[in-house]
C-alpha cells in the first residue's frame, strides 16, 4: 500500500490519485496537519529493535498498519496543529507532535519518494545545493548569502549592478495574514538605499545571468524530463518565469547534452532523493547554468504543457519502487574533476520516441 502525505489541497496528490486508482494500486492519503486533533499515531518498540506503527484518521476509524505501507509520497505534508483550547501552550505542543512525527518518519522502513524527510530537509538548503551542484561540474552563478550591508555593496559594485535578490529560505513569509510569495527581482539603487535593513535577516544574491531560455528539468528515478521555458519572450516573466505569462511563453521538451544529463541525475541521487525540480538557465552562449533544485517541486503545468510523462514516472517510482536506491546524502564532497567541464552545446528538439 502507498501512504500519500500531504495536504488536502495539493492538486498534483489528486491528480496521482486518480492515476493510481487507474492502475489498482492500493494507496491512502494522510495529512499530518491533521495530528493531534483528527487522528492518532501509536508507536510500540518491541523487543529486538522492531517497531510497530499504527494511524487512525478520526475516532472509531480503522487502525492502518505501517507495515502494510509499501512507499511513502511525502509530498506536502502539513505541520501537526494543535487544539485552540491548548493555549497558552499551543506552540510547545505543535512543536512537541512535530518531533514525534519526524520521530515517527525515521522508523518507517517503506520507501520514501522524493527521500526520506532529513534527506528533503537538508536538500532543500539553499547553499548546500549550490555546494553539491558545484562539486558536481555545474556552472554556478556568483552568489553571496549575507546579512552584512557593506557585503551586498561590494557584491553589487563587482557585478556592475546586475544582481539578483531572493529569500535564503523559504520561512521568511510565515505568519502572515494572507498568503504571500517572493519573487526573484533584480537589485535596485532604491534597494540600496535600505540596505541598512539587511541585518536583520540574511537573503541570497546573484550576479544575472543573461538567458537565451530555462529549463525546469525533473527527474524521477533514473528519468530525465527537460522542459524548455522561453521566459524571454515577454517581460513579464524574464527575471523569475514563476510569474507566468501563460499566452506568450512558450514549454517544449529540451534533450540535454549527456554531461548535464549526467549530473543531474548524479545531483538528485547525491542529496538522497528519487525526484528532484531542477531550474536552470540557458544562456546566449549555450552554457547550462544550475539555479537550484527543490526536491518536492511541482511538475504538473509542465507536463500539461509540454506532453512530458512525469505522471507515469512518478505512478511507476511510487508502485514498483526505484530501479536503484539513492545514494545516502553527505556533506563530504570531492572536487570535480576533468569530467566535470561545463557543457555549452545547445539543445535540439527531444526524438519523438521520448517525448
Amino acid at each position: 500500500m502507498i501512504l500519500i502525505a500531504s495536504s488536502p489541497a495539493d492538486t498534483h496528490a489528486d491528480h496521482v490519485e486518480g492515476c493510481l486508482a487507474a492502475r489498482g494500486a492500493r494507496f491512502v492519503r494522510y495529512d499530518p496537519g491533521d495530528f493531534p486533533v483528527a487522528s492518532s499515531w501509536t508507536v510500540e518498540c518491541l523487543p529486538g529493535g522492531s517497531v510497530a506503527a499504527r494511524l487512525r484518521r478520526g475516532a472509531g476509524a480503522a487502525a492502518i498498519d505501517l507495515a502494510d505501507v509499501t512507499c511513502v509520497w511525502y509530498r506536502r505534508p502539513g505541520p501537526p496543529t494543535a487544539d485552540e483550547t491548548m493555549r497558552p501552550w499551543l506552540a510547545g505542543v505543535e512543536a512537541e507532535c512535530g518531533d514525534f512525527v519526524r520521530d515517527l518518519w525515521s522508523t518507517v522502513d517503506a520507501r520514501f519518494v522524493p527521500g526520506r524527510p532529513m534527506a528533503v530537509h537538508q536538500a532543500q538548503m539553499k547553499m548546500y545545493q549550490l555546494r553539491v551542484a558545484g562539486a558536481l561540474g555545474f556552472a554556478l552563478p556568483p552568489t553571496v548569502v549575507t546579512n552584512d550591508p557593506g557585503e551586498l555593496l561590494d557584491f553589487y559594485r563587482r557585478h556592475d549592478g546586475r544582481v539578483i535578490h531572493k529569500q535564503a529560505g523559504f520561512s521568511l513569509l510565515l505568519g502572515l495574514p494572507t498568503k504571500a510569495y517572493r519573487f526573484t527581482e533584480m537589485v535596485t539603487g532604491r534597494d540600496l538605499a535600505y540596505a541598512a535593513s539587511l541585518r536583520h535577516c540574511p537573503a541570497i544574491f546573484q550576479a544575472y545571468v543573461d538567458k537565451a531560455f530555462e529549463l525546469r528539468i525533473t527527474v524521477v528515478d533514473r528519468r530525465v524530463f527537460a522542459a524548455e521555458i522561453d521566459s524571454q519572450a515577454t517581460h513579464h516573466t524574464r527575471i523569475d518565469w514563476r510569474r507566468y505569462d501563460h499566452y506568450h511563453t512558450t514549454y517544449r521538451p529540451h534533450t540535454l547534452p549527456a554531461a548535464v544529463h549526467r549530473r543531474c541525475l548524479a545531483l538528485v541521487a547525491r542529496l538522497g532523493l528519487v525526484y528532484g525540480a531542477i531550474d536552470m538557465i540557458v544562456t546566449p552562449a549555450g552554457e547550462y547554468v544550475f539555479l537550484e533544485i527543490n526536491p518536492n517541486g511541482q511538475y504538473l503545468w509542465v507536463e500539461r504543457r509540454s506532453g512530458l510523462p512525469i505522471t507515469d514516472a512518478l505512478c511507476d517510482v511510487l508502485i514498483d519502487g526505484p530501479t536503484a536506491a539513492p545514494a545516502p546524502s553527505r556533506p563530504a564532497l570531492a572536487p570535480a574533476g576533468a569530467d566535470a567541464a561545463v557543457e555549452t552545446v545547445r539543445g535540439v528538439p527531444m526524438p519523438a520516441e521520448t517525448r
